[in-house]
């Protein structure tokens, strides 16, 4: 398996002084999976340019593999079924985009969100169903599917067949979005066979679920990120999960997110890479999201972690033949 990098850790840095700091700090790091629209800023990549400029986008990959890189993903990660029409007009234009120019990049995977609708027609923001029995949440999650989840993603499948046959949009299994876990995400894969898992084992740990099973259970996962997660048991015992205060900086969190194996160890990593492996997946990108340290540190931090759990699972492996 290869390790990359989200590069969205560096929106403050040129693509060229990344890569360059990407290679010194995490010599580990083959592969950059890259902003190319959706929520983040993506500094990175003229999408415009590089879809109509043939010459532009023979340098930009240039520039990639002259770092000694490879482009895993194109990351497009937004809410196309936003209420606000110009918000998800922009993200849906985004996503067909990344998919435009990684036809044209012979890049096979784009990493995207389901999204979230509003929770009845009129309403002015985006409503996460998470639990329907009170009676004003009855039967929004069935019409939110019905009624705008399922249209939009079977014709944008549609879209991704006709330009890119070998592409899989990778999902990450978000909450805040429909689809956020095993469940949803089976009633969403049978739209299509190009739509895939992007896991990311911060989202499933601070859910309480249990990445290794999911792994498992999944038909169909195309990527990974790696992001871990701490907790604070005190904050979990009086407010859970679902607090509202979440805040990345704020000591009060139940939970933070963390450099790969600040919040499990190496030994778990491994167990987490062997399981990626069983199910194909060829490359996972770090997301570092770590407040207590820089980008750089956290980076370089995670790349070794991974790259010793890696090691240490080939061994095993081999160890096993042996025997």
């Amino acid at each position: 398996m290869r390790l990359g990098v989200v590069l969205e850790a560096f929106l403050d840095r040129t693509f060229d002084d990344t890569l360059a700091l990407v290679a010194a700090r995490a010599p580990q790091v083959t592969d950059v999976e890259v902003g190319v629209g959706g929520f983040a800023p993506h500094p990175h990549c003229d999408v415009e340019l590089l879809l109509h400029d043939a010459t532009s986008r023979r340098r930009w990959v240039e520039s990639v593999k002259d770092r000694g890189f490879d482009v895993s993903a194109l990351n497009a990660s937004g809410n196309p079924l936003d209420p606000d029409e110009e918000t998800a007009r922009r993200h849906d234009t985004d996503l067909r985009n990344a998919v435009r120019l990684a036809a044209l990049l012979d890049v096979d995977r784009v990493v995207a969100m389901a999204g979230c609708p509003p929770g009845a027609p009129g309403d002015r923001t985006a409503h996460f169903d998470a639990g329907g029995w009170l009676p004003h949440l009855a039967g929004i999650y069935e019409r939110q599917w019905q009624d705008a989840l399922v249209p939009y993603w079977t014709e944008l499948a549609e879209f991704v067949h006709r330009e890119h046959p070998d592409l899989l949009i990778c999902i990450e299994l978000h909450p805040g979005t429909c689809v956020y876990n095993v469940e949803t995400f089976e009633e969403f894969a049978a739209i299509s066979r190009q739509l895939a898992v992007n896991l990311d084992p911060s989202h499933l740990f601070w859910q309480q679920m249990d990445p290794l099973a999911v792994a498992g259970a999944l038909s169909r996962i195309g990527h990974a990120h790696a992001k871990d997660v701490v907790f604070s048991s005190d904050e979990l015992d009086l407010n859970g999960l679902l607090d509202r205060r979440w805040n990345a900086m704020d000591a009060r969190a139940p939970w933070t997110f963390a450099t790969v194996g600040r919040g499990h160890g190496p030994a778990w990593w491994r167990s987490f890479l062997t399981a990626l492996g069983k199910r194909g997946v060829e490359s996972i990108s770090i997301e570092h999201e770590d407040p207590t340290m820089s980008a750089e540190q956290g980076v370089a931090d995670g790349a070794c972690c991974l790259a010793g759990a890696l090691a240490a699972a080939k061994h095993t492996r081999v160890g096993v033949r042996a025997r």
